[in-house]
């Protein structure tokens, strides 16, 4: 008998390179032994939180008694630790931000569905840059979206600004935006944002729904070498901010992150007022109280970013080293190298042979490439030196 869905089965069935690679990476190590294995396929912080987190956690701790202290609360979430939020998205944006402009939610991925859910019917296309962040595919399918993916240019993955243009039809009702961009750790200029805002609003003239843009933005704080990750909120009226706790403060598991809606978007309280509509129906209700009260607390403190600088050097090294071609990247702590021959998947292969653990570019919608991370110590960074190494010579063999 058929316990589930056949559409959550075939999910199930194909899984994601992502998973597999994880699952491949704990085999291994079982194995070899932890100290063998380079997993370089996961994206999870290593960093401890920022000290200013600890100290949160003792104050909570010492209010724990006080009637209410993790009760019920508005869906929006705590009306404190939104308005305090604003102060902190206005600076990073550079646009004034109140509090009644955003909401707060189960990390990023929790905004990125209420606000699919708020918008979207069926049959309406999602317009993203590929390489992208495969569970976009499956958040748009949440709510009777299709995910359209754009290739962006090779190597530097750069925007296709002129593909982008030709991908828009009647049914898109989204552009997808993430920058600094997972995986390939590119940055999207002003110059980009300000081209594609010029088409969406020449699209826009007759509709009579505007196509909106949608920026996830978690590893907004991690760019590289001076680089600006500019704003949508003052280049494009119809733009929604989504971002997360979980890389600037390590707090992946807490779930903590919210929406923004451009204060000068025409009729923002009614999109508002079903962003908070849609983070109640779909069951997450409100974000963690805990989550919220820490955050609110730690705002405006982040990890030690310089790490992951450190580590990025260390990584192009090891890259160089073996003769791989790759673009570095100007944020986010991964590389898109491009894969030998352009089979990702068997290069993969190869590198499971040298105990390195890396992601197919395909999992990615951008086959001929392999992320790695750095989200890991420097020491095993480096010592997948020779590896790297002898996988490239394999390859050309």
């Amino acid at each position: 008998m058929q316990l589930i869905s056949r559409q959550i089965a075939d999910y199930m069935e194909s899984g994601s390179w992502i998973r597999k690679m994880f699952e491949a990476g704990i085999a291994m190590k079982k194995e070899f032994g932890e100290d063998a294995v380079c997993d370089f396929s996961l994206g999870n912080p290593d960093l401890p939180p920022p000290p200013a987190l600890k100290q949160a956690m003792k104050d909570l701790a010492e209010e724990a008694d006080t009637p209410f202290f993790l009760g019920y609360m508005p869906n929006f979430g705590y009306p404190d630790a939104r308005t305090a939020l604003a102060g902190q998205v206005s600076k990073e944006q550079g646009v004034a931000v109140a509090g009644e402009d955003l909401v707060i939610t189960c990390g990023a991925a929790g905004a990125l569905n209420a606000f699919f859910r708020a918008v979207l019917e069926p049959g309406d296309e999602v317009i993203t840059p590929a390489p992208f962040f495969v569970e976009y595919g499956f958040y748009c399918e949440n709510h009777g979206g299709v995910l359209k993916p754009v290739p962006s240019k090779p190597l530097t993955f750069e925007l296709d600004i002129e593909a982008i243009d030709a991908a828009i039809n009647e049914k898109t009702r989204i552009l997808l935006l993430n920058s600094p961009n997972n995986p390939s750790g590119a940055v999207y200029s002003r110059e980009e944002l300000d081209r594609l805002a010029a088409i969406l609003e020449r699209h826009n003239q007759g509709r009579e729904r505007p196509i909106f843009i949608l920026s996830d933005e978690p590893y907004r704080f991690l760019a590289f070498d001076g680089v600006e990750v500019p704003s949508l909120l003052d280049v494009y009226q119809y733009s929604v901010v989504c971002s997360s706790f979980s890389k600037n403060l390590s707090m992946a598991g807490e779930r903590i992150g919210y929406a923004c809606v451009n204060p000068a978007m025409p009729g923002k309280q009614e999109l508002l007022g079903a962003l908070i509509m849609t983070n109640r129906i779909l069951g997450f209700v409100n974000a963690p109280a805990l989550a919220q009260k820490l955050m609110m607390r730690c705002l405006g403190s982040q990890v030690d970013a310089s790490i992951y600088e450190t580590r990025r050097a260390a990584m192009a090294e090891v890259l160089d080293n073996g003769g791989y071609n790759y673009t570095m990247p100007k944020g986010t702590f991964y590389f898109f190298p491009e894969a030998p021959n352009g089979d990702d998947v068997k290069f993969c292969s190869i590198l499971q042979e040298e105990k390195i653990l890396a992601v197919p570019g395909r999992g990615f919608g951008y086959p001929g490439y392999f992320r790695l991370t750095f989200c890991i110590g420097e020491d095993v960074i480096r010592r997948s030196k020779d590896g790297f190494k002898r996988a490239m010579e394999k390859a050309k063999a």
